[in-house]
């Protein structure tokens, strides 16, 4: 049988994930995975004064006020992570090349990230959201449970077009759910009904939440390729547009940059660490480039 043509299994996708990226990141991080597992502490420990390096998350207010000068909550690090990843498998995110949709490029990151971190001897668990709450892996830890996130996100079905995406109920079924402070990679291409931050703000506050932004660059640029009828991935909407009109490409481009400072910020607010996730980026590289930022971030 070609393995090339046949069908994906949970296998043979941590097989290449093994080779292709997870031996390559052993060799550029050296072992050093506390970047990418550590952000924080999982228990509280003490109160210092602040200084301009520290993360605005651990203000503590109420201290802060009595003493009439900022304190921030210090933490110990648990030798255990436990990591929830919060999954969007709305339509939008079934948008991209045939053989590289955004789908994808969530399964590989889950299925890397999981091995990497039950190779450490910790847990990890998932929720599945399309237009609700569909599945919920709890979080265990060995390589069987990183064959079953793969296997369980290989069946959740590819959605018709639905209203709108509302991420609100996936980051409440989190901070319901999830009682033990833990790592949360919340894995989506954000593309929701407004009224989500405030749900995001509120799961950031109880854990450490980062955000994995899935994008697709033709989400982002009109090719020039004349008339074409453009689709919402969520709805099923279509418009007729003439891709040849500059001036059409151009606003075009500049929503979505509106639309990406838009979220930036939003992130900002919440104390979030992002990392951007292309269809076309090299995974090994984002990841490396994200535990950069982390450990900047800890400094």
């Amino acid at each position: 049988m070609n393995i090339s043509t046949s069908a994906p299994t949970p296998e043979r996708i941590l097989h290449r994930l093994d080779w292709k990226v997870i031996r390559k990141l052993d060799g550029y991080l050296q072992g050093d995975y506390r970047s990418l597992f550590y952000g924080s502490g999982v228990d509280f420990a003490d109160l210092r004064e602040y200084q301009p390096e520290d993360d605005i998350r651990y203000i503590d207010w109420n201290v802060s006020a009595r003493m009439n000068t900022p304190y921030v909550r210090k933490y110990v690090e648990d030798r255990e992570v436990i990591a929830w990843f919060l999954l969007d498998l709305s339509p939008s995110v079934d948008f991209g090349r045939v053989d590289n949709q955004k789908r994808t490029v969530l399964i590989d990151f889950v299925a890397t990230l999981a091995r990497l971190l039950t190779r450490h001897g910790n847990r990890v668990g998932a929720m599945m959201y399309g237009s609700r709450v569909q599945h919920t892996v709890p979080a265990r830890g060995g390589r069987n449970q990183v064959l079953r996130l793969i296997n369980d996100l290989l069946k959740q079905p590819y959605l018709s077009k639905t209203p709108a995406t509302d991420l609100a109920p996936l980051f409440n079924s989190g901070l319901n759910a999830i009682k033990k402070r833990s790592l949360i990679f919340v894995i989506s291409d954000f593309i929701s009904a407004p009224g989500w931050e405030k749900s995001l703000n509120l799961l950031s506050q109880r854990h450490e939440v980062v955000a994995i932004r899935l994008w697709d660059p033709r989400e982002m640029d009109l090719p020039d390729i004349g008339p074409i009828v453009m689709e919402d991935a969520e709805t099923g909407e279509q418009l007729y547009v003439d891709t040849h009109d500059k001036k059409f490409r151009q606003r075009f481009r500049e929503a979505a940059d509106q639309r990406e400072a838009t979220l930036a910020q939003t992130f900002k607010r919440a104390g979030v660490d992002v990392l951007p996730l292309s269809t076309e980026e090299d995974l090994i590289r984002a990841i490396i480039r994200f535990a950069a930022i982390r450990r900047q971030r800890k400094r």
